[in-house]
C-alpha cells in the first residue's frame, strides 16, 4: 500500500475531514489521517498521513505553526471570529489605537503567554466539545493554558468607518488559538477584536508553498516516510545487522545518538525508514515499527 506524508492546501469552506475524504478517494485507501485540523473558514496547510504515514502523525501534531491572520478591531463576537454575533465595546475609541499603542499591546502577546481558548473550540469539557455546549446555550468556562508566540508582526492598519483591519504574521506553539489571540488583543486595546481571515502557511518544517491543491491530490505528491521523519526528528543511519535486529524487535547498541528523544532509524543501504526509536542507557527501544516495503 502507498505510504507517506501528503501536504494539501485546504481552501476556505472545506472542512479538514472533507480534505481527508478527498484524499481517501483519490488515493484509494481509507488509511488517511491529519496532523491537526483547520477550521472550515480557515485556509492553508493540512499535513496528511497516508498508510504507514498515519503513524508518523503522532510526531507532527505538536509542531510549531505559522499563520497569516486578519484582525478586525472595533468590536468582538461571540465566537471570536466573523461567524459570531457582534459584541460592542461602548467605551472603546478607535482613535486611541495609534501605531505606538498598537505596537505596545502587541508586544504584550509575544513570548510565553497564558491563553483561555475560544468558547467555540473543539476542546472537550466533561466529554463534550466546547462548541457543542456553547451552541446548546450552556455556559462554558475553559481554563487558561500556557502557549508561546515566537513572532507577532503586523502590517499597516487599514482604517475603515467603525473598524480597523490589521494583517498579522504569527509563529506560535501548537495549541495556540488565533481567534483567542485576536479577542485578547482587541480586549487589551479596549475596543474589542475578532478574527476575520486565517491562513496556515507552515507546520514545523512543512510549507504551504510545497502543498498540493485539494483538487489535485495524487500519489505522486507523497513524501517518503524516511524523508518526512528526518525533517521532524534526528535521523540515525543503520547498517544491515542493526536493520535486521530492529525488524525482529531486538534492541541495538547506540553510538553517539541523543537519548530520551524520538529518532528516525534509517536503513543506510536502501534509505528506507525502519523504525522510530528512543535510546536510553546505551540501548534502543522501538517506539514505532515500520512495515518493510
Amino acid at each position: 500500500m502507498t505510504s507517506g506524508i501528503l501536504l494539501v492546501d485546504k481552501p476556505r469552506g472545506v472542512s479538514s475531514h472533507g480534505v481527508v475524504s478527498m484524499a481517501r478517494k483519490a488515493l484509494g485507501t481509507k488509511k488517511v489521517g491529519h496532523a491537526g485540523t483547520l477550521d472550515p473558514e480557515a485556509s492553508g496547510l493540512l499535513v496528511l498521513g497516508v498508510g504507514a504515514g498515519t503513524r508518523l502523525l503522532t510526531y507532527m501534531v505538536g509542531l510549531d505553526k505559522t499563520y497569516v491572520a486578519t484582525l478586525r478591531l472595533g468590536y468582538g463576537t461571540t465566537t471570536d471570529d466573523a461567524e459570531g454575533e457582534r459584541i460592542d465595546f461602548p467605551e472603546g475609541d478607535l482613535a486611541s489605537v495609534t501605531l505606538e499603542v498598537l505596537d505596545d499591546v502587541l508586544g504584550q502577546f509575544r513570548g510565553p503567554i497564558s491563553q483561555v481558548p475560544s468558547t467555540f473550540s473543539a476542546i472537550k469539557v466533561e466529554g463534550k466539545r466546547a462548541y457543542d455546549l456553547a451552541r446548546s446555550g450552556a455556559e462554558v468556562e475553559l481554563k487558561a493554558r500556557p502557549v508561546s508566540v515566537y513572532r507577532l508582526e503586523r502590517g499597516e492598519p487599514e482604517r475603515h468607518k467603525g473598524y480597523i483591519d490589521i494583517e498579522l504574521t504569527i509563529d506560535c506553539s501548537s495549541g495556540t488559538y488565533i481567534r483567542a489571540l485576536a479577542r485578547d488583543i482587541g480586549g487589551a486595546l479596549g475596543v474589542g477584536g475578532h478574527l476575520v481571515a486565517l491562513r496556515r502557511s507552515a507546520v514545523g518544517p512543512f510549507d504551504v508553498a510545497d502543498a498540493l491543491s485539494h483538487e489535485r491530490i495524487e500519489a505522486s505528491g507523497l513524501r517518503g516516510l524516511a524523508e518526512s521523519a528526518a525533517l521532524v526528528m534526528t535521523p540515525v543511519r543503520l547498517g544491515q545487522r542493526e536493520v535486521d535486529d530492529l525488524r525482529h524487535g531486538r534492541a541495538v547498541g547506540v553510538h553517539d545518538w541523543p537519548e530520551g528523544v524520538p529518532l528516525a532509524a534509517i536503513d543506510d543501504a536502501s534509505g528506507q525508514l525502519v523504525a522510530i526509536i528512543e535510546c536510553s542507557a546505551g540501548r534502543s527501544r522501538i517506539l514505532m515499527g515500520v512495515p518493510q516495503a
